[in-house]
């Protein structure tokens, strides 16, 4: 997986900050609370608001984590600017200022989570809040397992995206979606091949 992956979907940097010893309840109400607040209150010192908020959390979770905080705007700036540009033309440049700033900070307060949460806790919180469904006898251990895999699949299958265009590119054959359709699916396909050998083989899954 490479590490550009890792920084955009926001993959655990170890850190003894007040950020990291903070419960997972509490960073999860964080998110909620700005969600709702970018939500409900739809004008710019709210969404600039959020997003400084979002910032200042940063910068307590450490120098590493602060590094990250421009990943998104790395490999997704032009996906800000569109939206921007669309919002200021059929709104406002103010309602496009909000939408914007609001959605970033949202986005940057979801990673802040996963930047400052260990899988292990991600796993154990997700499985105490789907304790509910054992009354309609499903097991919390294993819709908490799928989520992980999902998480870990969405990496795994950009980066095979991104190495099969490079190597595309490098033998000079053009990057058309349909050259890399076939290629993509089968690494794919592999991919949950081995990850279901490797549940298999600690007994959490029968393979037929």
């Amino acid at each position: 997986m490479s590490a550009s992956h890792q920084m955009l979907l926001g993959h655990y940097l170890p850190g003894n900050s007040i950020v990291h010893r903070t419960s997972l309840a509490a960073k999860y109400l964080v998110v909620l609370l700005v969600g709702a607040a970018v939500l409900v209150w739809r004008i710019p010192a709210v969404g600039l608001g959020t997003l400084a908020l979002g910032v200042g959390l940063f910068i307590l979770a450490g120098p590493r984590v602060l590094r990250a905080w421009v990943a998104p705007l790395r490999q997704l700036w032009w996906v800000f600017a569109i939206l921007g540009i669309y919002q200021s033309i059929l709104n406002s440049p103010l309602f496009a200022l909000t939408l914007v700033s609001g959605m970033l900070a949202v986005i940057q307060c979801g990673r802040l989570v996963l930047l400052t949460t260990t899988q292990a806790a991600l796993l154990d919180g997700l499985e105490r809040a789907a304790s509910p469904v054992r009354l309609l006898g499903a097991n919390p251990a294993t819709i908490a397992l799928a989520v992980a895999l999902m998480l870990r699949s969405i990496p795994a299958i950009a980066t095979s995206v991104q190495e099969l265009s490079d190597a595309a590119k490098a033998r000079g054959i053009t990057r058309y979606p349909t050259t890399l359709a076939a290629p993509v699916v089968i690494n794919t396909v592999g991919y949950a091949q081995r990850t279901a050998d490797a549940l298999a083989a600690r007994g959490i899954m029968e393979r037929n």
